[in-house]
């Protein structure tokens, strides 16, 4: 059973001043910023229940006429997704800015109505209100209850604040809900939190941190809902925290608004969710490779660290700059040493991309183009008196653009040019909470307002909204300048649908162990809440690793989503002076680090397939073992081991000291070991090594994964040649896509789809391929079958063509039509040119043996 984490501790930073204080003192102090304190709903009031005293059939649902002058809107999107509203009479159904698509076609359904009960039925799911009190149930087509209302408490407000209490049972679990800190992946028992915060050396049991998201997955009996609660007000989640009878949310203000989406499939449920937030697009390849990063490096820094990493040959694609590059911090500005065109020359001649950092507040200072500007046409957000509001920030004062404009967004994204004439690829957005200094709980007074007219809002019902919108903003800048190519935008602050517009680093984590382990769960979570494009400050930001620490990080860093090494400022490390790049820590983790950062890019064309998934179909990259295996319920509260796209399993090491442990192989699946080959059942536990440099990686058996050779960064050499790393019981298949992985010429149909099967028939193996697309103009002449743990063949051929037998794996991969046995490995390695048109056989003396796998137990 999932024991519950105590996440009670409920901190709250009084002053900004005191937030500011702490952030420049050790970076384990518990007490980092945290909003106001939590508004709690009124128990009396919410036994208040609203009664249904009308009936009104719509187009796609109903419309009920409620008690206390209210309406309820049940609408059905798609034969699996409703949207529940209950709004005050006469007020509009309400969309966020989250909402992408918010013209569906309404899937036929029945409505019939008896005994104080009203039912819709699709093809998929059956909602039943009960009329007296109002509360809503959803069934599945079987009749078997999916989720429903807490009819003691029901749905409705309390005053302004809209809540909703359903039902759970105890072995329900709960995932998703975006950003959150603790060790465990399992999010029931936990009172949770949405406030975006900066939230700086954020710990363990941090209610609020950077990024918002208001969806959740349930998962009952083996079947998965999806809960989006689309109010972008500070809202409160309690997770079955209170009791093991029901859960419920609420908000501080705005409506009681929310979607329900049945599965029942995990991945059934995020298809539905990013159908409606939207999806992240295709990345650009060199955002997948390494990048590296430090707060206050000096120009000449990024220049000896960049040649380092060149002439050590240690693989990296990217340099970030964070604000030491902008004159006295003013946005969209160069000071003289980062702006000189030799750095710029330098960096592109080594082939490295180059990514700014970006923070709204623009430096209140007369003469100063941005604000000069931004005045001139009141740009600025306000205060209730309608004076711009003016905040203390890391230029001095400062003002805010007003991103809920559409002005101020086109405005804020023609300024990028400043940074894309400099050749820069890559928009990081920083203090996009917004943070403020010197303001309450470290952002804006919650009467701050944005927007005019029926417009208005105000900062309390705006906040979560601030970064999403200045991403769509940043995004927006590379049509405007850079038209065919593949924006990629960095943000620490977020809220559902942002993935359309940006990757989320997960804020300023602390070189801790704790830190190490939490990243697990965390990426996970934010991964089944949409957002696939994810991943932490490798090592640490605040404060500094030691070598152990550091080589476990990089061997996880490197099979995050996004992977950036990236630390604080000396300043506030304690007085070490410890750097973290790779080779920062003697030679033994210099090459781990290199070994894992090697292995990402020999990975590359797998991670990339991987990122295909996720943009066509909301696929997380990083994902828990119960994405994949929610009929096991041994997965349900694993939270240190993860899958890395759909064939690799990583159980890593997260403590300090530790040289074994133990891990979870799930059922159905055979395992095996990708260092020794040894094969395990699933559905059992066992216990593995792992020395300093071992990182524990299992794959399932029938899987091929491709891969290619190492690159000092991505693009360096075409891909000629595609190893298919193939672990073969019965039949492995693999979808490979390919584009130029750089310009949108995708959506044109420059793109290849390939469906590649190997199959073992008797005493032979067939391979075979079919082209499903073919407009990409590809430079692939080969694959490279690697059959692991084969007996050495007695022919191959395809049809008459008889392939030669050659003398290592380098003259295989380069030769057409041949094979290698490497008998130490126990691999068979077959090259099959890219334009064979019929099957491969590879025959054998016997058919293979499968005995000997391995049973061993924990």
């Amino acid at each position: 059973m999932h024991k519950p984490s105590q996440k009670i501790s409920r901190l709250v930073a009084t002053t900004a001043i005191a937030a500011t204080v702490l952030a420049a003192q050790a970076p384990n102090v518990l007490a980092v910023t945290q909003p106001h304190p939590d508004q709690e709903l009124n128990q009396e009031a919410v036994k208040k229940q609203l009664q249904v005293e009308g009936v009104e059939q719509l187009e796609n649902g109903v419309k009920l006429n409620l008690s206390s002058d209210q309406n309820a809107f049940i609408r059905l999107f798609s034969e699996d997704m409703a949207k529940v509203s209950i709004i005050k009479e006469g007020e509009e159904e309400y969309f966020s800015e989250a909402i992408s698509k918010k013209e569906w076609d309404t899937p036929s359904f029945d409505v019939s109505e008896e005994k104080g009960e009203i039912t819709l039925t699709t093809d998929e799911i059956t909602i039943k209100i009960k009329k007296e009190p109002f509360g809503v149930k959803f069934l599945d087509k079987a009749g078997n209850v999916i989720n429903e209302d807490y009819m003691q408490n029901g749905s409705g407000y309390d005053g302004e604040k809209p809540y909703v209490y359903k039902k759970t049972t105890e072995d329900e679990a709960f995932y998703g809900f975006g950003e959150q800190s603790g060790l465990e992946v399992n999010q029931r028992g936990e009172s949770i939190g949405m406030f975006n915060t900066d939230a700086y050396a954020y710990g363990t049991d941090t209610k609020y941190l950077y990024t918002s998201i208001p969806f959740f997955i349930g998962l009952k009996n083996e079947k998965a809902y999806g809960m989006f609660f689309d109010n972008t007000n500070r809202s409160y989640f309690e997770m079955a925290s209170e009791s093991d009878d029901y859960y419920y949310f609420y908000a501080d203000d705005g409506t009681l608004n929310y979607y329900f989406m049945y599965g029942p499939e995990i991945e059934d449920v995020l298809d539905r969710y990013t159908e409606l937030t939207g999806r992240m697009d295709k990345p650009a390849k060199w955002t997948l490779g390494l990048h590296q990063s430090k707060w206050e490096y000096s120009a000449e820094d990024i220049e000896r660290v960049a040649e380092t990493y060149r002439e050590k040959e240690i693989p990296v694609d990217t340099m970030h700059f964070d604000i030491d590059y902008m004159d006295e911090y003013r946005v969209f500005t160069w000071s003289d040493k980062f702006g000189d065109e030799a750095l710029h020359q330098k960096l592109d001649a080594m082939n490295f991309k180059k990514i700014t950092i970006n923070d709204p507040a623009v430096k209140k200072d007369p003469g100063y183009f941005m604000y000069d500007e931004g005045t001139a046409n009141d740009y600025w957000a306000k205060n209730p008196d309608g004076s711009n509001f003016v905040g203390e920030v890391w230029p001095g004062e400062s003002m805010f653009p007003d991103f809920s404009k559409e002005e101020v967004r086109e405005w804020w994204a023609s300024k990028h040019d400043i940074l894309f004439d400099k050749g820069i690829d890559g928009v990081w957005n920083d203090m996009n909470e917004p943070a403020v200094f010197d303001g309450p709980y470290h952002t804006m007074p919650l009467d701050v307002t944005f927007g005019e007219g029926e417009n208005k809002r105000t900062h309390e019902e705006y906040h979560n909204l601030y970064g999403h919108d200045e991403a769509e903003a940043t995004y927006d800048a590379f049509e405007m300048y850079k038209p065919n190519e593949r924006p990629f935008v960095l943000t620490r602050d977020m809220y559902a649908g942002s993935q359309r517009y940006a990757a989320l680093w997960t804020g300023d984590n602390v070189s801790e162990w704790d830190h190490l382990e939490m990243s697990l769960p965390m990426n996970m979570n934010v991964g089944l809440s949409g957002v696939p494009f994810v991943g932490n400050d490798i090592g640490g930001f605040a404060g500094r690793p030691d070598a152990e620490m550091f080589a476990r990080w990089i061997e996880v860093g490197a099979f995050l989503p996004f992977s950036r090494i990236h630390y604080d400022s000396d300043k506030k490390a304690e007085g070490k002076k410890q750097a973290q790049e790779p080779w920062a820590f003697g030679q033994e983790v210099e090459d781990i680090s290199k070994k894992y950062i090697e292995m990402r890019y020999k990975l590359m064309p797998y991670l990339y397939n991987a990122f295909i998934d996720a943009a066509e179909q909301g696929t997380p990259v990083q994902q828990p073992l119960v994405y994949q295996f929610q009929d096991d319920e041994n997965t349900y509260n694993v939270s240190d081991q993860f899958m890395f796209g759909k064939e690799m399993m990583l159980a890593p090491i997260v403590e300090e000291g530790q040289t074994e442990r133990d891990v979870y192989l799930p059922e159905g699946e055979t395992w095996v070991d990708y260092w020794t080959g040894e094969e395990f059942d699933g559905g059992q536990t066992i216990t593995t090594e792992a020395q300093l440099d071992h990182l524990p990686i299992y794959v399932k058996k029938d899987s091929m994964i491709p891969t290619r050779e190492v690159q000092q960064y991505t693009g360096e050499k075409p891909l000629e040649n595609l190893v298919l790393d193939t672990y073969l019981n019965e039949k492995a298949t693999y979808s490979f896509y390919e584009d130029d992985g750089a310009t949108l010429d995708y959506k044109d149909g420059e793109y290849n789809v390939t469906d590649l099967e190997v199959k073992r028939k008797g005493k032979h193996i067939e391979f075979k391929k079919k082209e499903k697309a073919t407009g990409y103009d590809t430079d692939l002449e080969s694959y490279t079958l690697k059959l692991n743990g084969e007996e050495a063949p007695k022919r191959v051929r395809a049809a008459k063509a008889k392939y030669k037998e050659v003398s290592s794996v380098e003259e295989v991969k380069s030769t057409q039509e041949s094979f290698f046995y490497d008998n130490e490995e126990q691999a068979l390695y077959v090259n099959v040119p890219a334009d064979e048109k019929h099957k491969v056989k590879i025959f054998f003396n016997g058919k293979k043996d499968k005995a000997g796998k391995s049973d061993k137990k924990k």
